[in-house]
């Protein structure tokens, strides 16, 4: 249950960073939507380095013999299957809404 509690946190922790980047870009704040935006590209370079799968849930299923989607975390279980998706998705598409909106300001 901790192992839950604590990669909930770290994941709302995350979608924060992402939801934070489109904020900072509609805000032309590029400084701050670079660094959440370098947040979250650690994060990313975590899961590739650990095959697209969060250390925690390693941890996680040392305690328990569930694979659900959401196992390891208080999420829905629908949300838990698509995170990658919805929230890469999100992240590349902030990236690519701050580039524009930057490339447009130095004009």
């Amino acid at each position: 249950m901790t192992i839950k509690v604590i990669h909930t946190i770290v994941w709302v922790f995350f979608v924060a960073c992402i939801l934070a980047i489109w904020v900072f870009a509609l805000r032309d704040d590029y400084v701050h939507a670079a660094l959440s935006i370098g947040v979250v590209l650690v994060e990313v370079l975590v899961l590739v380095l650990n095959g697209w799968q969060c250390p925690l849930t390693s941890v996680a299923a040392r305690y328990t013999d569930e694979r659900r989607d959401n196992f390891d975390i208080y999420l829905p279980e629908w949300l838990a299957r698509h995170n990658k998706l919805i929230f890469g998705t999100l992240y590349v598409a902030g990236i690519a809404a701050t580039l524009a909106r930057w490339s447009n300001a130095s004009r």
